[in-house]
């Protein structure tokens, strides 16, 4: 299929945009989208892919490229990532453009170092080393370099998993069910279903595997209390309260009250009453001290760095500096003492985050543990077990996408003996 210049151009403005790392990417991109309303649907679609996939590429395609012309990795990235030939593009390229993508071409397969080769900061790179050896490394952040599966969660309080299947298939979807949560389903390819039925009336929603597994490890009972400490726009709530049936009392409770108007919407469409939206001033607000020692379950998913969902966010990894890791880890600790105040003695308190980094992980838990006796490590692997759930990756969850196919994430339980 062939490239015209214009489009060539248009990626080239859009690359410009997401690398200066002003926003997220996704929030860059509609910026950029609305500011050039003369694109249509494919266009967009271009755009959007080889813009995600320079920042999953970048550092590479530069190194490559020799240059940081946004023209010219505009090039790069049709070229190498979007399997286009130089035939594709003749009619984007003029005589210079042309002598640049065959020296280019000629270059792929040029040895570099493994850090840029596989596209990560030579911090990270190091961090990840130490953190899993060689080997996970590299097949971790190879995974990386690939775009995000789309997931979908069903609504048990509207329909099934089989009814989800079976309507989306025959709307020439290629839907599966997904090999661990009960509730998944991966589409493959990139459809556009915001306007989908199914999603307009929530009988499905948006959400990774790997962080509907998370809903799993906090297992709700229908009568207990719960609260969701930093439920931002509230897909896990939304998950724990169809877990609870609609039933007991569950409270999502964030400091951003952007982030939580979020919720309102797909809270609305879910078919739940148990669920109260309540923002706080700071984690050690009134409304949490009122609550203190009266929830049954607790969920933290706490602010991290996010390099679980590279392969949707490749952002991330440029816009993160090595310092981000401490300073969020000191956060989450404060943030995880502050919500353990409200777990009753049996109840439990699950720590979770979308980072792959112990520093952020099984670091903040162990400090957690050695400052609050009354708590102690629990079994997520039993937890699945009672959930239909074929998955053991030890006493805490931890699921990586290069071994389990979703974003990475973990959770561990905390149980509160005293």
């Amino acid at each position: 299929m062939t490239v015209r210049a214009s489009e060539i151009a248009a990626l080239a403005a859009a690359i410009g945009e997401v690398r200066r790392f002003a926003t997220p990417a996704d929030s860059g991109l509609a910026v950029f989208f609305r500011a050039h309303r003369e694109f249509g649907a494919r266009d967009r679609a271009f755009i959007a892919d080889g813009a995600f996939a320079y920042l999953r590429r970048k550092r590479s395609l530069e190194a490559l490229a020799g240059t940081d012309d946004p023209q010219r990795l505009a090039l790069a990235v049709v070229l190498r990532e979007m399997g286009r030939s130089l035939r594709d593009l003749a009619p984007a390229l003029n005589a210079a453009d042309d002598l640049w993508a065959r020296a280019f071409k000629s270059r792929l397969h040029n040895a570099l170092p493994p850090a840029v080769a596989h596209d990560v900061p030579d911090w990270l790179w190091d961090r990840l080393g130490t953190a899993y050896g060689d080997d996970t490394r590299a097949a971790l952040t190879r995974a990386w370099q690939d775009p995000a599966p789309f997931d979908l969660r069903v609504n048990v309080m509207k329909t099934t998993r089989e009814a989800a299947l079976a309507a989306l298939v025959a709307d020439g979807l290629a839907a599966t069910a997904t090999p661990f949560s009960p509730l998944g389903i991966r589409v493959t390819g990139r459809p556009s279903l915001a306007r989908h039925p199914w999603l307009a009336d929530g009988r499905l929603e948006v959400q990774d595997e790997g962080s509907q597994l998370v809903g799993y490890a906090v297992a709700p009972r229908r009568s207990d209390m719960v609260v969701d400490f930093c439920a931002g726009a509230g897909g896990k709530t939304l998950l724990l309260g169809s877990l609870m049936r609609g039933q007991g009392r569950l409270y999502a409770f964030d400091v951003a009250a952007e982030r939580l108007a979020k919720l309102t919407p797909r809270l609305a469409r879910s078919g739940l009453s148990n669920v109260h939206p309540q923002v706080l001033a700071h984690e050690r607000d009134v409304k949490v001290k009122r609550l203190a020692g009266k929830i049954d379950r607790v969920l933290v998913d706490a602010p991290c760095t996010g390099f679980g969902t590279l392969r949707r966010n490749p952002d991330l990894k440029w816009r993160q500096p090595e310092s981000a890791v401490a300073e969020l880890a000191a956060k989450q600790a404060a943030i995880l003492a502050a919500a353990a105040t409200l777990v009753k003695p049996g109840g439990r308190l699950v720590y979770a985050t979308c980072s792959v980094l112990p520093d952020e992980n099984e670091d903040v838990v162990a400090d957690f543990l050695a400052a609050h006796p009354s708590f102690a490590l629990g079994d997520v692997a039993a937890d699945l077990v009672r959930a239909n759930i074929a998955l053991d990756t030890g006493r805490t969850l931890k699921v990586l996408p290069h071994l389990h196919g979703c974003d990475g994430f973990f959770a561990a339980v905390l149980e509160r003996r005293t």
